[in-house]
């Protein structure tokens, strides 16, 4: 079926959801760190705390992907998926900062991860599901633009409300802090408000013929069916897709790096402690808040330049060059002691996070079968949490044992798996 070109408008509303999942992830990537360190984690431990929710994702997405592949209904397609996803990760927000223990908090982090995943992945299907090839691009930036605009809300909400509404920013041994506890609140209001935006606001196309539809359902089912599924689409990947599995990896093993060691590096190496109960690691890690925000904000403004500098230029160039800039954006923490210069780092970042978030999946969608699409994004999720997983795995390791436990060399190793991931750019068919 020829697919018809959306307005702006329909793009945006099919696209806004991701305003809200942004928010969970935003939360989850500038507190969890802080969280895990209240209640006791040691820096070493912290990779291995995180190593839940990639974990989930490699599970989840394709599952998720390949059912809803094969979902029909009132609300469509993907848009149950959605639905579902968001609500599930609401009540997560509602109970993370309020983990009594660390095992607790781990354990909500995989709850709220998995959640996260059910609402994400059919999102990206949705834009190769709805728009003409010479639209995605547009997609993709839309929803880059809102996971730029609701994480730098998400990102700073801890220091609004310390410094706006007086919020308290310290809590004894073992609490979380008032200002993380409402965040996390608004943040859950947030996730299910622009999910519901979206369900309420898109149509999909049914399938061409739903009788055949209904038929193959009834054909092929079952877990084995299912399984067999995703292994031989794994298996069968289109070349486009395994070139940017290499790209995906160095890309994510940088964002994890930062995800989960920002906050101890910005504390020790600039702050200069180690006390998740003083006031001066707390104003650390509100300003890791803020940078968060700000790498996220200049993410949100570039996504809609990289969509006329690849039209003028190409998406590889585009990506490889953001890439590159990114890489030297998060090495130069190692060498900043003044935490305002660490704001310039951040617009480095932000453009690579632009880039990461629209261009490898403009490139993919191209390549791939659109009977498969959602299954084969699911599967796409695996470059993304395979990285994710080896930086849990050895990171705090190499902070331990290699680096004195100085998490500012965890940056470092970022930065040049990010310059690693923009030569790897130049290798890749971007062709329908």
């Amino acid at each position: 079926m020829e697919k018809v070109r959306l307005s702006f408008w329909q793009i945006w509303n099919m696209s806004f959801g991701f305003l809200g999942i942004q928010f969970g992830f935003a939360l989850q990537n500038a507190n969890v760190s802080r969280i895990f360190e209240t209640l006791g984690a040691k820096i070493d431990e912290i990779p291995i705390l995180w190593i839940a929710a990639p974990t989930t994702g490699l599970i989840i997405q394709p599952i998720i992907g390949y059912l809803s592949d094969r979902t029909w209904g009132k609300l469509g397609r993907r848009r149950p998926y959605f639905l579902t996803g968001a609500i599930l990760a609401s009540l997560a927000l509602i109970v993370m900062p309020n983990s009594p223990a660390l095992w607790v908090a781990a354990g909500m982090l995989w709850i709220m991860d998995a959640s996260i995943n059910i609402s994400m992945e059919p999102f990206r299907a949705l834009v190769a599901d709805l728009l003409p090839s010479e639209q995605r691009t547009t997609g993709f930036a839309i929803q880059s633009f809102f996971i730029g605009t609701g994480a730098i809300i998400a990102s700073v909400l801890p220091y609004i409300f310390t410094n706006f509404f007086g919020i308290k920013n310290v809590a004894p041994v073992g609490k979380i802090p008032d200002s993380v506890t409402y965040s996390f609140y608004v943040g859950a209001i947030a996730f299910l408000g622009a999910v519901v935006w979206t369900v309420a606001k898109t149509k999909e196309y049914p399938p061409n013929n739903i009788e055949e539809f209904n038929r193959n359902l009834l054909k092929n089912r079952g877990i084995i069916f299912g399984i067999k599924e995703i292994f031989n689409s794994l298996i069968k990947m289109p070349k486009t897709m395994v070139q940017l599995a290499f790209v995906q990896f160095f890309s994510w093993f940088a964002l994890f790096a930062m995800w989960i060691y920002t906050t101890p590096a910005v504390t020790q190496h600039i702050y200069g402690t180690n006390d998740p109960t003083s006031e001066l690691y707390n104003q650390g890690a509100n300003w890791v808040g803020v940078l968060f925000s700000i790498y996220n904000g200049f993410a949100a403004l570039m996504a809609f330049l990289i969509i006329l500098i690849a039209k003028k230029t190409s998406r590889k160039t585009v990506h490889s060059i953001s890439l590159i800039i990114g890489g030297i954006g998060l090495a130069s923490f190692y060498f900043i002691k003044e935490p305002n210069l660490l704001l310039l780092s951040e617009l480095g970042i932000g453009l690579a996070w632009a880039s990461i978030l629209s261009m490898p999946y403009a490139i993919l969608a191209g390549s791939l079968p659109p009977e498969k699409m959602g299954v084969y994004m699911g599967i796409f999720n695996f470059f993304i949490v395979i990285p994710q997983i080896t930086a849990a795995a050895i990171l705090g390791f190499f902070v331990k044992n290699l680096f004195n436990n100085q998490a500012i060399y965890a940056l470092l190793i970022g930065g040049i798996s990010l310059l690693i991931s923009a030569t790897l750019v130049l290798f890749v068919q971007d062709k329908d």
